[in-house]
């Protein structure tokens, strides 16, 4: 595949409504039922978000941001360059090995996206434009639960209803935590049904992905994501887009949320045509 660089040139295209809008935070938000949380003191401790949104404002998109960490460590973020823009971003906390399966940090990234499927109107946002994305963990979980129907599924959402998918670095393979559970060193690739990989198809939501230089990537990284792409054109994707951030390594994703508001607003114009 060709080699893409990016000059970093940034886009601060704000709007007026973007401007003008005021902004409110509401902080710790269960997304698994009361139930569910009175049965299970991790999920009450650990699955909660945090929503940052245009305040009085309607119909806006929102976007469920992921933290990284390796499935292993993090906390929930609001990024400071995605304030601001005219949407709402969802920052999001779950469970983590070893304590759990990692498994289990999928099917919390679902969970919390369906909350937000089910809970944004109440804010005014629209349910067509919740968008996913998120840094090398978080990068992994956006891309397995936009591309593996299943987790979704799991809680009556349809996984075609993502406005768009934008991994930051993430795995493509399946996660070197998931690996290193079942005795598979991280140098050991490995595609089965932990790996977003498994699941290229033509009918899945636009995919924009994003690493560092690939020579200054963890194990492959940007490789993994290079296949991706080929994999899915070859599937019949019609909108799959590779940038390899040129001088940047795996904490690429400062030069990487420009292209991520791009991208926001791109499809945004292309659905007011």
């Amino acid at each position: 595949m060709k080699k893409i660089f990016l000059l970093c040139f940034f886009f601060f295209g704000i709007t007026v409504f973007a401007q003008k809008a005021e902004y409110e935070t509401k902080s710790n938000i269960q997304y698994y039922n009361s139930a569910i949380n009175k049965n299970d003191s991790y999920i009450n401790e650990r699955c909660v978000l945090d929503i940052y949104y245009p305040r009085n404002s309607k119909n806006f998109a929102t976007v469920v941001w992921f933290h990284g960490g390796g499935l292993t460590g993090g906390s929930k973020e609001i990024p400071e360059a995605l304030k601001n823009k005219g949407f709402a971003i969802i920052g999001v906390n779950y469970r983590l090995s070893p304590k759990v399966k990692a498994a289990k940090c999928i099917e919390d990234a679902a969970a919390a996206v369906a909350w937000a499927f089910n809970n944004i109107t109440s804010y005014g946002g629209d349910p067509s434009l919740i968008f996913v994305s998120g840094h090398s963990a978080g990068g992994y979980l956006t891309s397995m639960i936009g591309l593996d129907k299943k987790w979704l599924q799991k809680e009556s959402i349809d996984a075609n209803k993502i406005a768009g998918l934008i991994p930051f670095s993430g795995q493509c393979i399946t996660h070197f935590e998931i690996r290193r559970e079942n005795g598979i060193p991280e140098t050991q690739p490995t595609i089965d049904s932990f790996a977003p990989l498994f699941y290229v198809r033509a009918d899945a939501p636009p995919l924009l992905l994003i690493t560092g230089d690939r020579e200054m990537e963890m194990l492959g990284r940007y490789e993994e994501n290079a296949y991706m792409v080929r994999m899915m054109k070859i599937a019949g994707h019609k909108q799959t887009k590779l940038f390899e951030l040129d001088g940047y390594g795996h904490g690429m994703t400062e030069p990487g949320f420009p292209l991520l508001v791009n991208e926001v607003n791109r499809i945004i114009k292309e659905r007011n045509k």
